[in-house]
């Protein structure tokens, strides 16, 4: 091993170590101070899926319009793609098994009922999947460099969002 490999080696891990200790002191290890979590219920969980699914919405209904019309203003619609492939990472974290409340034939509150399908906690790994691959799409719609560049992405994004509604979403 070379001496410059050894010293990279130990000052990375003097800066780990470092970050760590700092981390500590301030408390945010969860040794040093573990969270009560039992305030967050199921319903707020999908309260939050909800509002993140809501922002997807609007910035697809922007991308399907410019597609659709043709009139795509790159760098406005990108920022869209974005969003969405920011939030599509995010989005499969928010099913924890406890939010798995569907029931059949229930009256449901639009704003804190679930609409996933118990298919979503049965199937996790192939729901996993489309999400990272709406993400993907969006992301390469957000950084495409001409019109059919983003409205190939933007098109392959529709047609993940809808494959994964029809199989993950409950429409009663």
């Amino acid at each position: 091993m070379t001496r410059f490999v050894r010293v990279a080696r130990l000052s990375i891990m003097g800066a780990i170590g470092a970050g760590l200790l700092g981390a500590a002191a301030l408390g945010i290890g969860t040794a040093a101070h573990g969270q009560d979590q039992s305030a967050a219920t199921a319903k707020d969980v999908i309260f939050a899926r909800k509002i993140l699914m809501g922002s997807v919405g609007e910035n697809m209904d922007e991308i399907d319009t410019v597609i659709a019309t043709g009139d795509i203003d790159l760098a406005h619609v990108r920022g869209h793609a974005d969003s969405i492939s920011v939030a599509l990472m995010v989005f499969p974290h928010l099913f924890p098994p406890a939010s798995n409340e569907w029931k059949e034939g229930v009256d449901r509150d639009p704003g804190s009922d679930t609409f996933a399908s118990p298919d979503v906690w049965k199937r996790f790994a192939e729901f996993y999947k489309l999400a990272a691959d709406g993400a993907k799409a969006a992301y390469d719609a957000s950084r495409a460099q001409t019109k059919d560049e983003f409205k190939k992405s933007g098109t392959e994004l529709r047609q993940v969002c809808d494959a994964c509604h029809a199989a993950f979403m409950k429409k009663e």
